[in-house]
């Protein structure tokens, strides 16, 4: 009896440690030790995150592809609704999101964000058949889309105030429902990142456009975390991958892979314009 309860201790002993231990690694330490960094986002956002043929592709799948191999981790990709990314991250329910998102004021309170991947500005698609609108300033008193929960919806409401005409402001749960009803010629344009409406104009050129210049402040795309205690190694060591691949060159190839450019984007952003 005296040994079975030596034993138990024991047992008890080593589960306690083990949990301790456990408490005590932090977010980077627990990736490392799993082999596994779980990385939010939504698969709507072309060309950063889509579906092609059933497999999800874009410049974030390769980027996050070259941060794992840095980090010594696979990646596992968990997908949602944009609107429940950010509260995704919040609940703990990954380690980091991928998106990207536009890098604001407001987030900055937030969250702790990466060295910038790719220019943001807001620009508007419109049809390509659309011979009126050849300005921003054209969508005046007319039905624009945009991504609910987007910094690009916040952009476009602040836009529509300078106008004699207030838009017509459609919110959509994701980009591809606002193209699609853009085809449908059910609103005349979508507001969002110049880069990714340059990419859809681009692989649909008969059907879309992009309205230049864009309209919107100048701003950036980077990948948000938390910005605790717990997850600042792992946020430190993404951006140390993020800037050797900035000063190899990997992350222009992949720009004009995706976007057929490349941009220029400072080392962090501690002072958005928005």
């Amino acid at each position: 009896m005296h040994s079975k309860l030596l034993t138990g201790l024991a047992a008890a002993a080593m589960l306690f440690g083990a949990t301790l231990s456990a408490q005590a690694q932090d977010a980077l330490a627990r990736a490392k030790a799993a082999g596994v960094l779980k990385v939010g986002t939504e698969t709507a956002f072309a060309p950063f995150d889509f579906i092609d043929a059933g497999t999800h592709a874009g410049l974030n799948v390769d980027v996050f592809d070259e941060i794992g191999k840095e980090l010594g981790v696979k990646i596992e990709w968990i997908t949602l609704d944009w609107a429940g990314v950010l509260p995704g991250l919040e609940a703990g329910h990954f380690d980091m999101v991928a998106g990207p998102a536009t890098i604001t004021a407001a987030r900055l309170e937030k969250y702790r964000f990466t060295t910038p991947i790719a220019e943001s500005t807001v620009a508007i698609l419109k049809s390509a058949k659309d011979t009126e609108i050849t300005k921003p300033e054209d969508i005046a008193g007319k039905a624009v889309g945009a991504g609910h929960s987007s910094s690009q919806l916040d952009q476009l409401k602040a836009f529509s105030a300078t106008l004699p005409s207030p838009v017509d402001v459609r919110e959509y749960t994701s980009n591809n429902e606002a193209y699609a009803d853009l085809a449908a010629g059910r609103i005349v344009g979508v507001a969002n990142s110049f880069p990714n409406i340059a990419y859809v104009a681009q692989q649909r050129p008969n059907v879309f456009a992009v309205i230049e210049p864009p309209f919107g402040e100048k701003t950036y795309f980077g990948y948000p975390g938390l910005k605790d205690a717990d997850h600042a190694s792992l946020m430190d060591a993404i951006d140390e991958a993020l800037m050797k691949m900035k000063g190899d060159g990997r992350l222009d190839a992949l720009q004009m892979k995706w976007f057929g450019v490349t941009f220029e984007t400072p080392d962090a952003v501690t002072d958005p314009s928005i």
